[in-house]
Protein backbone atom coordinates (compact mmCIF):
# COMPACT_ATOMS: atom_id res chain seq x y z
CA UNK A 1 0.00 0.00 0.00
CA UNK A 2 2.85 2.41 0.84
CA UNK A 3 4.35 1.85 -2.62
CA UNK A 4 1.07 2.58 -4.41
CA UNK A 5 0.29 5.71 -2.40
CA UNK A 6 3.85 7.03 -2.77
CA UNK A 7 3.78 6.32 -6.51
CA UNK A 8 0.46 8.14 -7.05
CA UNK A 9 1.51 11.07 -4.86
CA UNK A 10 4.88 11.41 -6.63
CA UNK A 11 3.32 11.18 -10.07
CA UNK A 12 0.71 13.83 -9.25
CA UNK A 13 3.41 16.18 -7.94
CA UNK A 14 5.60 15.59 -11.02
CA UNK A 15 2.72 16.11 -13.47
CA UNK A 16 1.65 19.25 -11.65
CA UNK A 17 5.14 20.72 -11.84
CA UNK A 18 5.51 19.93 -15.56
CA UNK A 19 1.97 20.91 -16.62
CA UNK A 20 1.64 22.54 -20.03
CA UNK A 21 4.98 21.50 -21.45
CA UNK A 22 3.86 19.12 -24.19
CA UNK A 23 1.19 18.08 -26.63
CA UNK A 24 -0.31 14.90 -25.08
CA UNK A 25 -2.79 16.01 -22.41
CA UNK A 26 -0.52 19.02 -21.78
CA UNK A 27 2.62 16.83 -21.35
CA UNK A 28 5.06 15.32 -23.82
CA UNK A 29 5.35 11.54 -24.06
CA UNK A 30 8.91 11.69 -22.77
CA UNK A 31 7.82 13.63 -19.72
CA UNK A 32 5.05 11.17 -18.92
CA UNK A 33 7.50 8.26 -19.19
CA UNK A 34 10.08 10.10 -17.09
CA UNK A 35 7.40 10.93 -14.52
CA UNK A 36 6.38 7.28 -14.22
CA UNK A 37 10.01 6.14 -13.91
CA UNK A 38 10.86 8.78 -11.29
CA UNK A 39 7.66 8.01 -9.39
CA UNK A 40 8.49 4.28 -9.29
CA UNK A 41 11.98 5.06 -7.98
CA UNK A 42 10.57 7.48 -5.40
CA UNK A 43 7.93 4.96 -4.32
CA UNK A 44 10.53 2.21 -3.91
CA UNK A 45 12.72 4.46 -1.76
CA UNK A 46 9.75 5.74 0.27
CA UNK A 47 8.49 2.19 0.79
CA UNK A 48 11.88 1.11 2.17
CA UNK A 49 12.00 4.15 4.47
CA UNK A 50 8.42 3.54 5.68
CA UNK A 51 9.27 -0.11 6.40
CA UNK A 52 12.49 0.83 8.17
CA UNK A 53 10.75 3.42 10.36
CA UNK A 54 7.62 1.23 10.78
CA UNK A 55 5.33 3.93 9.38
CA UNK A 56 1.86 2.78 8.37
CA UNK A 57 0.27 4.49 5.38
CA UNK A 58 -3.51 4.69 5.31
CA UNK A 59 -5.50 4.44 2.06
CA UNK A 60 -7.57 7.37 3.38
CA UNK A 61 -4.68 9.51 2.13
CA UNK A 62 -5.88 9.01 -1.46
CA UNK A 63 -9.40 10.32 -0.83
CA UNK A 64 -9.87 13.38 -3.10
CA UNK A 65 -12.28 14.97 -0.61
CA UNK A 66 -9.49 15.05 1.97
CA UNK A 67 -7.16 16.68 -0.58
CA UNK A 68 -9.81 19.30 -1.31
CA UNK A 69 -10.34 19.95 2.41
CA UNK A 70 -6.57 20.26 2.86
CA UNK A 71 -6.37 22.77 0.01
CA UNK A 72 -9.26 24.79 1.47
CA UNK A 73 -7.55 24.67 4.89
CA UNK A 74 -4.26 25.99 3.52
CA UNK A 75 -5.81 28.73 1.39
CA UNK A 76 -8.45 29.75 3.95
CA UNK A 77 -8.03 29.36 7.71
CA UNK A 78 -4.29 28.72 7.76
CA UNK A 79 -3.43 31.65 5.47
CA UNK A 80 -5.71 33.97 7.46
CA UNK A 81 -4.12 32.84 10.75
CA UNK A 82 -0.66 33.25 9.24
CA UNK A 83 -1.34 36.86 8.21
CA UNK A 84 -2.95 37.67 11.56
CA UNK A 85 -0.04 36.11 13.49
CA UNK A 86 2.52 38.08 11.45
CA UNK A 87 0.77 41.32 12.32
CA UNK A 88 0.51 40.34 16.00
CA UNK A 89 4.21 39.41 16.19
CA UNK A 90 5.17 42.70 14.52
CA UNK A 91 3.01 44.56 17.08
CA UNK A 92 4.56 42.66 20.00
CA UNK A 93 8.10 43.33 18.77
CA UNK A 94 7.48 47.03 18.21
CA UNK A 95 5.75 47.55 21.57
CA UNK A 96 7.90 45.10 23.54
CA UNK A 97 4.82 43.38 24.97
CA UNK A 98 6.26 39.90 25.08
CA UNK A 99 5.54 37.29 27.75
CA UNK A 100 7.05 34.03 26.42
CA UNK A 101 6.41 30.62 27.89
CA UNK A 102 5.61 27.00 27.17
CA UNK A 103 2.02 25.80 27.40
CA UNK A 104 0.43 22.38 27.08
CA UNK A 105 -2.56 21.74 24.83
CA UNK A 106 -4.59 18.57 24.32
CA UNK A 107 -5.80 18.62 20.72
CA UNK A 108 -7.65 15.30 20.88
CA UNK A 109 -6.32 14.13 17.52
CA UNK A 110 -6.10 10.36 16.99
CA UNK A 111 -3.72 10.01 14.04
CA UNK A 112 -0.01 10.69 13.74
CA UNK A 113 -0.70 12.56 10.50
CA UNK A 114 -3.15 14.84 12.31
CA UNK A 115 -0.71 15.56 15.13
CA UNK A 116 2.09 16.22 12.66
CA UNK A 117 -0.08 18.53 10.57
CA UNK A 118 -1.17 20.44 13.69
CA UNK A 119 2.39 20.72 15.02
CA UNK A 120 3.61 21.97 11.63
CA UNK A 121 0.72 24.45 11.33
CA UNK A 122 1.49 25.81 14.79
CA UNK A 123 5.23 26.01 14.08
CA UNK A 124 4.72 27.76 10.74
CA UNK A 125 2.54 30.40 12.39
CA UNK A 126 4.73 33.20 13.78
CA UNK A 127 4.77 33.53 17.55
CA UNK A 128 4.26 29.83 18.25
CA UNK A 129 6.51 26.78 18.06
CA UNK A 130 5.63 23.14 18.70
CA UNK A 131 8.35 21.92 21.04
CA UNK A 132 7.36 18.44 22.22
CA UNK A 133 4.65 15.80 22.30
CA UNK A 134 4.03 13.35 25.13
CA UNK A 135 2.60 9.82 25.19
CA UNK A 136 -0.95 11.12 25.67
CA UNK A 137 -0.64 13.17 22.43
CA UNK A 138 -0.47 16.49 24.26
CA UNK A 139 1.52 19.17 22.47
CA UNK A 140 3.87 21.54 24.26
CA UNK A 141 3.97 24.90 22.53
CA UNK A 142 6.36 27.79 23.01
CA UNK A 143 4.16 30.85 22.80
CA UNK A 144 5.36 34.44 22.37
CA UNK A 145 2.64 35.90 24.59
CA UNK A 146 1.24 33.51 27.21
CA UNK A 147 -2.16 34.74 28.35
CA UNK A 148 -2.78 31.91 30.85
CA UNK A 149 -0.96 28.82 32.12
CA UNK A 150 -3.72 26.52 30.80
CA UNK A 151 -5.01 28.21 27.64
CA UNK A 152 -7.94 27.08 25.55
CA UNK A 153 -6.74 25.21 22.48
CA UNK A 154 -8.27 27.89 20.20
CA UNK A 155 -6.03 30.55 21.77
CA UNK A 156 -2.90 28.71 20.66
CA UNK A 157 -3.95 26.62 17.67
CA UNK A 158 -6.85 28.77 16.47
CA UNK A 159 -9.35 26.61 14.54
CA UNK A 160 -6.60 24.36 13.12
CA UNK A 161 -7.69 21.35 15.18
CA UNK A 162 -11.23 21.36 13.81
CA UNK A 163 -9.99 21.46 10.22
CA UNK A 164 -7.29 18.86 10.79
CA UNK A 165 -9.84 16.45 12.30
CA UNK A 166 -11.94 16.79 9.13
CA UNK A 167 -8.88 16.16 6.94
CA UNK A 168 -7.19 13.28 8.77
CA UNK A 169 -9.82 11.39 10.77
Amino acid sequence: MAFFISFIFSLIIYLTLTFGSGDVFYWSREEIILGVVLSVITALIAGKIFDLLKIKVSPRFLNPVRWLLFLIYIIGPFLFALIKANLEVAYRIITGKIKPGIVKISPGLKTDLGLTLLANSITLTPGTLAVDIDKENNLYIHWLYVKSKEPEIEQVARNFTKWIKMITE
